[in-house]
């Protein structure tokens, strides 16, 4: 019967870590504080025979950090603009049945990372792929965040091209579970303006800054508040947007929307109070356009 315990962990008779076992290892490496990585980690890093790192330089860092020597080892970049030229030289150490260990520059490998393909390409050509999982900062921030984290959708980085980032956010709108989404500080203000509009300001959310860092911070509100916030203190370092689901749309009744639209009409266009409303309970515009002409044929 062959053994269950997992690749990299201790023996059951010594307590000594194994010895890691032919494939590849997707190593998770700390988001911030060094000291989050795993004991599996370290011993697939330790014992591995082959070190393959989205960037070389922060993987050197953390080995000094614990310790461990390269000891003549190979240690390959590989990362997005090198990928297939590295990726057949990871597949050969692979073939010979050695063992390849692949670190992320920071959290878990293939979230937002350019491992996808090469565990893609290891898995195609019948290697095994094994996980030393650890420090993600999509768990992270879902923990702080204080929204339901019963169901949730890792979204990534907005597209940066205008229409595909609209189609991205209209997809989004009635996802019914919390959102993660990644932006650069420079630009999550923009986000949030375009998150309000599209999905009403009141959607509760969380913008998480420097997780597990000295200067971690988590702002907590609704978008337009944190869209407010963000123009009078732009944040700076990492950051990670957690945003509430959407509400049921059959919780909009005709007297919910009304109330909604004056709201938005005493402060806006009827353009831009009616896209809101609309976003925010999930009726159809043309709907909503229609209660806005009555109410503003009755003012």
């Amino acid at each position: 019967m062959p053994s269950s315990t997992p690749a990299g962990s201790e023996d059951a008779a010594s307590g000594a870590p194994r010895r890691p076992e032919p494939g590849l290892h997707l190593v998770a490496t700390p988001i911030g504080a060094a000291r989050d990585i795993t004991l599996h980690a370290l011993d697939v890093l330790r014992g591995a025979e082959v070190l393959a790192a989205e960037d070389t330089r922060s993987l050197r860092r953390l080995l000094e950090i614990h310790g461990i020597s390269l000891g003549g080892r190979p240690l390959v970049a590989y990362h997005d603009h090198n990928g297939p030229e590295v990726r057949p030289r990871l597949l050969a150490a692979l073939a010979e049945g050695r063992s390849v260990a692949y670190a992320s520059e920071a959290g878990t490998p293939l979230v937002a990372d350019p491992g996808y393909q090469l565990a893609r390409a290891a898995i195609a050509a019948g290697h095994r792929v094994l996980a030393a999982p650890g420090p993600s900062a999509v768990l992270a921030a879902l923990s702080v965040s204080g929204l339901p984290s019963d169901r949730f959708l890792f979204a990534g980085f907005p597209p940066a091209q205008a229409g595909a980032r609209r189609r991205w956010i209209e997809e989004l709108r009635a996802v019914p579970a919390t959102l993660v989404l990644f932006e650069s500080p420079r630009r999550v203000g923009r986000l949030l303006g375009e998150l309000g509009a599209a999905w009403g300001g009141m959607r509760e959310a969380a913008l998480c800054r420097e997780l597990t860092k000295r200067f971690e911070e988590v702002r907590r509100g609704t978008l337009a508040s944190l869209a407010a916030e963000v123009a009078a203190a732009p944040p700076r370092g990492e950051v990670v947007l957690v945003v509430d689901r959407a509400p049921a749309a059959a919780e909009a009744t005709p007297e919910t929307v009304e109330e909604a639209l004056r709201d938005r009409l005493a402060r806006m266009s009827l353009k831009a109070a009616v896209a809101e409303v609309a976003a925010e309970t999930g009726r159809p515009r043309r709907e909503v356009y229609q209660a806005a002409l009555r109410l503003e044929a009755g003012a």
